[in-house]
């Protein structure tokens, strides 16, 4: 990889954006971060960055309602979209937001890779479904990240994890998945990892090019 090292605990709030058109620049990389309103998504990208106050918990699931972007280094982004499926809020904002959602999805050409979060209790739900089958369709690879691990002994949780595995596999897609805790930081250098490999992906091409150069 890239001799540019990415350090996910540098990344600053930038701003929220009610739709993709209020958003940044549509350059560089982002990894964006999606899932049901109460998977745990505000709280992974805390610890994923180390940060307790990046991303704002809520007692109350489905509080994220604008996109959030956050900058880990110049033009490498961490996208927080609006969760979806359980909120409990009106009809039509619940709209409002799958439009946000979708938009975001279908029009972001700087959008290199999908951290789906799914309680491990809970997984594969339709939308969850929708939103990976999309992805494999569209060629963009996801980290499928099985939330609140830490509520499973050892054994159940690991034969949750190959029953997810198993399910996706059949999509024939780049696909990772594993168990994560925000509380116990189980998985948590295991993501690191992925998400800072996508968010490398131009220095890796750059310095690919400069050693055809000097070659």
């Amino acid at each position: 990889m890239s001799s540019t090292k990415i350090h996910l605990s540098k990344a600053t709030f930038t701003l929220s954006a009610p739709d993709i058109r209020r958003l940044p620049e549509d350059t560089g990389i982002e990894v964006a971060f999606a899932g049901r309103s109460n998977a745990g998504k505000s709280s992974a990208l805390n610890t994923l960055t180390n940060q307790n106050g990046l991303a704002r918990i809520s007692k109350t699931p489905g509080r994220t309602q604008l996109i959030n972007v956050f900058e880990v280094a110049e033009n490498k982004r961490l996208i927080d979209l609006p969760g979806y499926g359980f909120a409990k809020v009106p009809l039509e904002m619940k709209k409002k937001w799958q439009k946000a959602l979708g938009e975001y999805l279908e029009k972001r050409d700087s959008l290199k890779g999908l951290v789906v979060l799914m309680d491990i209790r809970h997984p594969l739900k339709d939308l969850d479904m929708d939103l990976i089958q999309w992805a494999a369709d569209s060629d963009l690879p996801v980290l499928a990240l099985l939330t609140k691990c830490d509520k499973l002994s050892q054994g159940k949780r690991s034969a949750e994890v190959l029953k997810v595995k198993k399910a996706l596999a059949t999509l024939n897609a780049d696909i990772r998945v594993q168990a994560f805790s925000s509380l116990k930081r189980t998985g948590a250098e295991q993501a690191d990892v992925v998400i800072c490999d996508w968010l490398a992906q131009d220095d890796f091409i750059q310095d690919e090019a400069d050693n055809l150069e000097l070659s």
